[in-house]
């Protein structure tokens, strides 16, 4: 029987189960090897997920479950999404206890990350629907790489998403991700960005893909200018763990030249990076100040935005979702 979770599309035998190990057939349907299994769960601030233009300043639950339909040779989360599901410590949360957990903790919004949540995807459905009764947003991230049927399932439970679009080069894709063929990703966030508020991350790897930041820049810009760009420089890991670190000042000077076509670029992960905060592009104003947090993420310590609009100039800012202090919501 064919799995159409992903565009692997495996067949699965009875019992048996595809690439991602995380689904199985079971009496002539194909269902969750782990339901409401999951590894990890913590609030976090919903910049270091990271998502910069989505309910700015909010605390988001973020849930970790196992497994991934892709094998990036670079992984920087190998031990949880790499590893046999059967070999990892994983704990049992129902639906309610997730939503239980989320307003226990003071959280605005739930966000599945961590792996890849398309090999949970039923799990995250019936949180969904859940979250959606108790008025709490939901997001995600995923490497995209999803059928046209998923792609709607992800518009009716899924306000905002994060996808990781690894290179604009299919070649990339099939040495050091394990598929031929990038276009899926490509349609799929233009289908997703019609529903969905999208945010995209790309990690920058030395000599490999660097000099496609131009042609990434055009894709997204040619969807919507107004996408956020989450740029990180690779710091090896997994099977590529002999590379070089990409060089943060040649970077810089492609995302600077990038920025005409695509404003709101994000570059993070080294010490006192200034280009984690949003600045307005028509009088060039830092508008929301963030601090880099070592990782591919941030956190908003300022916020100067007026309704939405530059304090300046007036130009508004596309944002999805009021901005939330991170200790307005009360912990119940």
């Amino acid at each position: 029987m064919k799995c159409l979770y992903c565009e692997h599309r495996c067949n699965i035998s009875e019992g048996q189960v595809g690439i991602c190990g995380m689904y199985t057939q079971y009496k002539g349907e194909i269902v969750e090897k782990f339901p409401h299994c999951y590894s990890t769960y913590a609030a976090a601030h919903i910049e270091s997920i990271p998502f910069f233009h989505a309910y700015p300043g909010s605390r988001s639950l973020l849930i970790g479950g196992i497994g991934c339909n892709l094998d990036c040779h670079y992984c920087i989360n190998s031990y949880i999404a790499k590893s046999d599901p059967n070999d990892v410590f994983v704990f049992r949360l129902e639906p309610e206890r997730i939503i239980d957990i989320a307003k226990k903790t003071g959280c605005h919004n739930i966000v599945f990350g961590v792996n890849e949540v398309t090999v949970s995807l039923p799990s995250a459905v019936e949180v969904g629907k859940l979250a959606k009764k108790e008025g709490i947003p939901m997001g995600c991230l995923t490497n995209g790489y999803i059928t046209e049927e998923v792609v709607e399932i992800f518009k009716g439970i899924f306000q905002f998403i994060n996808v990781s679009l690894k290179s604009f080069s299919s070649g990339f894709y099939k040495r050091y991700v394990g598929i031929d063929d990038l276009s899926p990703i490509l349609r799929n966030i233009r289908e997703l960005s019609k529903k969905c508020h999208i945010e995209i991350t790309t990690p920058i790897v030395s000599g490999i893909n660097d000099k496609e930041i131009p042609l990434i820049a055009e894709f997204i810009s040619g969807i919507n200018p107004e996408i956020p760009w989450h740029v990180f420089r690779l710091l090896p890991e997994y099977k590529m763990q002999n590379l070089q670190y990409p060089n943060i000042y040649e970077v810089s000077n492609a995302l600077q030249e990038a920025r005409k076509v695509l404003p709101y670029i994000y570059f993070s992960n080294f010490a006192g990076s200034d280009w984690v905060s949003t600045f307005c592009p028509e009088c060039g104003g830092k508008i929301i100040k963030r601090i880099a947090l070592g990782g591919c993420g941030a956190k908003l310590t300022e916020y100067a935005l007026n309704n939405g609009k530059c304090p300046v100039c007036g130009k508004t800012i596309p944002l999805y979702g009021e901005y939330i202090e991170w200790n307005s919501r009360e912990v119940r």
